[in-house]
């Protein structure tokens, strides 16, 4: 009974994380496309500031990874996607059209889930973005 309760407050968590990379990533559907547009992307249309603004809630989903019990394999490959959106995010233009495709903190919470052995089906992005991938 114990572990049920532990393992259904680890899948809240994760919930909840998923629902804040909802909001990075895929806030809004832009309209007659299958595109989705979030904060991040919109906080990167300000040069340096934005892009490093919007790093701090993907630090936040990394650490409470690792208060979850991430491996350091899980944490690594979050932490490149993260590196990947700040570092491509800088470049003007090209990083902006970049954040519509790569969604680190959606990915991150999907490595998340599957790092944790949780149920892919029963997920905040499949009410978003249709069945996880």
């Amino acid at each position: 009974m114990k572990e049920t309760a532990v393992r259904s407050s680890i899948e809240n968590d994760v919930e909840r994380l998923e629902g804040l990379a909802v909001k990075l990533d895929a806030l809004v559907r832009i309209p007659g496309t299958r595109l989705t547009l979030g904060l991040d992307a919109l906080l990167g249309l300000v040069p340096v500031i934005g892009d490093t603004l919007s790093l701090i809630p993907s630090l936040y989903v990394l650490s409470q990874a690792r208060r979850l019990g991430a491996s350091n394999h899980a944490m690594g490959r979050m932490g490149f996607n993260i590196g990947i959106d700040y570092l491509v995010g800088l470049v003007p233009l090209v990083g902006d059209i970049f954040d519509f495709g790569w969604q680190a903190n959606i990915r991150n919470t999907r490595i998340l889930r599957e790092e944790l052995g949780l149920d892919k089906e029963k997920t905040a992005l499949s009410d978003q973005r249709g069945p996880s991938k």
